[in-house]
């Protein structure tokens, strides 16, 4: 009977109305909270087959909540540097322990701040993840979750860092006279005495310090043989060759010997490791690195990098992704490269506790790439996604959805009336 599809329908407006309103009690309560994603409620039909033209039946109405995962929240500044926001697409990749192994999960609650060990942790307890960096500056982007480890910003406090560069700039006055007999090996030995020399230190990966020598002799117009060497490694020349230069005084790198510019290997034999060094010197033709002038010969600038690090006392983090930590002495490492989590159907996530999602059969497989790179978004520090929750917007849903139901309570109702009339007629 027509009448008892109407009471059916009346009850599934209750139970969609009620769903309705849910979602609306959970975007208010969430109205501050960061990255939150507000919910709305779908409305379909229900339809049923009368089986005939001259009468209808009731189906109803079902209530469908769908998180609006996908949509961009206003960021805004925060007073802390790890504070993260993601402008664009994707999550961040975190874990809900500070181990390795731990379940992983996506957010962008970016309400990061160091733990007691120094990992970075948001206030819903989720470790972020990220690809840790080497001393060379590499990391590996493989696309596996199992690389990720949480992010430590103290973990190279008091480290060592080998020395992996040595950049020369120095000028070698031209008007010195030609030395002869020279052989390989002659400065380092004593036998000749270099007409310019300068020490520059170097550490190994246990930051003991070295002092490696660059002692020159000329040797021809144009032309200056050079040796690299240590005192502590006697009776070892860890390089040799000839320099030579162009008429206007700048490196003729063509013309050198080549292995001047590779890179320098150095076992030190006190049981340290060490890292190739690489050693810049000028490029072909220009005045960047070694010159020759009339000038007097003198070192016009170096760059060594290495030592032992000092304690953390601050962290960066660039648009993409790169965790650089800073020490007390000025200087900066990169530590950690983030990687951005993006999904076909980001709406298709199953929400956890904690303002986080997981993966599911709806959203699609995750692809993780660094920052700002194949249709990740841009991390930008200092700042915090806001709720997208339009808290006058749901004022007015609660208003739409509480009058709905009272409506659906009435058809209840009135239908009740309707069938009280049916049964008095037999009286």
């Amino acid at each position: 009977m027509s009448l008892y599809s109407a009471l059916y329908a009346g009850v599934s407006g209750l139970g969609a109305q009620s769903t309705a309103m849910a979602t609306v009690a959970d975007n208010i309560t969430n109205v501050n909270t960061i990255g939150y994603k507000g919910t709305t409620a779908q409305f379909s039909t229900l339809v049923t087959n009368s089986g005939s033209a001259n009468s209808y039946s009731a189906g109803g109405v079902a209530a469908r909540p769908q998180a609006m995962i996908s949509a961009q929240g206003l960021l805004q500044s925060s007073s802390s540097l790890t504070d993260l926001g993601i402008d664009g697409a994707g999550f961040f990749v975190v874990r809900g322990n500070n181990t390795a192994g731990g379940s992983i999960a996506y957010t962008r609650a970016g309400t990061f701040a160091p733990d007691k060990q120094g990992l970075l942790v948001n206030a819903n307890g989720y470790y972020l993840q990220g690809w840790p960096i080497d001393q060379n500056g590499n990391y590996a982007d493989n696309g596996s979750l199992n690389d990720l480890q949480p992010v430590d910003i103290n973990g190279l406090s008091g480290a060592a860092q080998a020395t992996t560069q040595i950049e020369l700039r120095a000028n070698l006055q031209s008007t010195q006279p030609v030395v002869t007999p020279y052989t390989a090996g002659d400065m380092e030995s004593g036998t000749v005495t270099p007409q310019f020399s300068r020490s520059v230190q170097v550490y190994d990966a246990q930051g003991n310090a070295h002092n490696v020598t660059f002692g020159f002799v000329k040797t021809g117009t144009n032309s200056w043989a050079t040796e690299i060497y240590s005192e502590d490694l006697p009776g070892t020349v860890i390089s040799s060759g000839t320099l030579a230069f162009n008429g206007d005084g700048s490196l003729d790198v063509t013309n050198s010997t080549a292995g001047l510019f590779n890179d320098l290997n150095i076992n030190w034999g006190n049981g340290a490791g060490s890292s190739p060094i690489s050693l810049s010197l000028g490029t072909n033709g220009a005045l960047d690195g070694l010159t020759q002038f009339s000038t007097e010969s003198a070192l016009l600038a170096s760059s060594v990098n290495g030592g032992v690090l000092g304690a953390v006392t601050g962290v960066n983090i660039a648009e993409n992704g790169l965790v650089s930590a800073i020490f007390e002495d000025g200087s900066t490492r990169a530590i950690y490269q983030l990687p951005i989590a993006t999904f076909q159907n980001p709406n298709g996530l199953t929400a956890i506790s904690g303002n986080a999602y997981t993966v599911s059969q709806e959203s699609g497989s995750v692809a993780i790439n660094r920052a700002g790179s194949l249709g990740s978004g841009t991390i930008s520090a200092g700042t915090l996604e806001a709720s997208t929750v339009d808290l006058a917007g749901e004022f007015t849903n609660m208003i739409r959805f509480q009058r709905a139901y009272s409506s659906a309570s009435k058809i209840i109702t009135t239908v009740d009336d309707m069938l009280q009339e049916l049964s008095n007629l037999k009286r």
